[in-house]
């Protein structure tokens, strides 16, 4: 699709090349950012109906689209519009440029990281080599806005947040990346649209069967990574108000609640991707599915798998109770890591074999 965006582009011959480029660019910027950004908004509303049929309520139901009330559609647009017209309030003792410029940097790397991620065997923006590698390195940049705006509000509450998040962040991120080492041995390829190449054959030949510890890591490591439930001390309400953002509000405050719905978002592409054979069908020669239309690779594929990780976030959100913080110290130190090294050697004895 980008590819065919590109040379319809080219067809603009009378316009300076340097243009045409820049066009081209911005054109799959937005191609990709606004169903993206749509996708968070909508994750917000559906976590809130999610957890409200768990509990037993009935969650958004008022704000409609077009004057039709429909199960509270437009709630995203509504809950949009007022934060966009609340006073942004920076505190007296606080660094402005700092406390301003924290939002972004959470945003700026959870949207960035996008322009490797492949949709398809052919849809994806910029094919790298380490595409991998590139997600790991952008991803890791986003706890630098936590931390900074934990500091910058120049508040203890924020402040104590910011150190519980960059603990939990470093304690999860070696788990994580341990993990991901087993998918680059079973791969031999650190780039994205290789690695799906790799699980063709059907649901038996994707990596979540041999990489079964590693794959349950990664996507708890992910939520912890996330400061999502039950891993949320960094937001949490009972000791430290609300956190890291407690000082904000308005646009910045929204800002980052979208960045970590995009990185949630991210996260479960990444384990669909790279566990469960991403846009390929799980139908791969099956006799007689094989050879219909769910035995073909699609988009579809991917997203119906993205969407049962990201069904797991509101579950795990509306069901497991806030870890206590030695807790969470704990299973990233004492459990993930030893168990993903032990696993390594167990993936390197396999590819040796020649099993993987």
């Amino acid at each position: 699709m980008f590819d065919a965006i590109e040379n319809w582009m080219q067809g603009f011959g009378w316009l300076p090349d340097g243009l045409i480029t820049f066009s081209v660019i911005m054109l799959k910027i937005v191609l990709l950012l606004a169903p993206l950004m749509t996708a968070v908004a909508y994750l917000t509303y559906a976590e809130r109906k999610v957890i409200g049929m768990m509990q037993v309520r009935l969650g958004p139901n008022r704000v409609g689209l077009f004057g039709y009330r429909i199960w509270g559609l437009g709630q995203p647009l509504a809950d949009a519009v007022k934060l966009m017209f609340k006073e942004i309030i920076v505190p007296s003792g606080a660094n402005k440029g700092l406390f301003l410029f924290a939002p972004v940097l959470a945003m700026a790397p959870a949207l960035a990281a996008w322009a490797v991620v492949p949709f398809g065997s052919e849809m994806v923006i910029a094919d790298v080599n380490a595409s991998l590698l590139y997600v790991l390195a952008l991803t890791s940049i986003g706890v630098y806005g936590i931390i900074i705006a934990g500091w910058a509000s120049n508040s203890k509450y924020p402040f104590i947040s910011a150190m519980r998040a960059a603990a939990q962040i470093v304690s999860y991120e070696i788990a994580m990346g341990f993990a991901l080492v087993g998918v680059i041995l079973a791969a031999g390829s650190l780039n994205l649209g290789q690695i799906v190449a790799g699980q063709e054959g059907g649901i038996l030949s994707w990596y979540w069967l041999p990489l079964l510890p590693l794959f349950v890591i990664y996507f708890i490591s992910g939520v912890a990574e996330t400061n999502r439930a039950p891993f949320d001390v960094a937001e949490g309400e009972s000791e430290i108000v609300a956190g890291f953002h407690v000082e904000y509000s308005g646009m910045p405050f929204a800002v980052f609640f979208l960045a970590e719905y995009a990185n949630m978002i991210l996260i479960s592409l990444l384990a669909a991707l790279m566990f469960l054979g991403g846009w390929l069908s799980p139908f791969q020669g099956v006799p007689v599915l094989g050879d219909t239309f769910l035995g073909q690779d699609s988009i579809l594929w991917l997203f119906a798998k993205t969407s049962i990780f990201l069904f797991l976030y509101l579950w795990f959100r509306a069901t497991f109770p806030r870890y206590r913080y030695d807790q969470i110290m704990r299973l990233g130190w004492k459990v993930f890591i030893p168990i993903t090294i032990v696993w390594l050697l167990v993936v390197a004895l396999m590819v040796l074999a020649g099993w993987l």
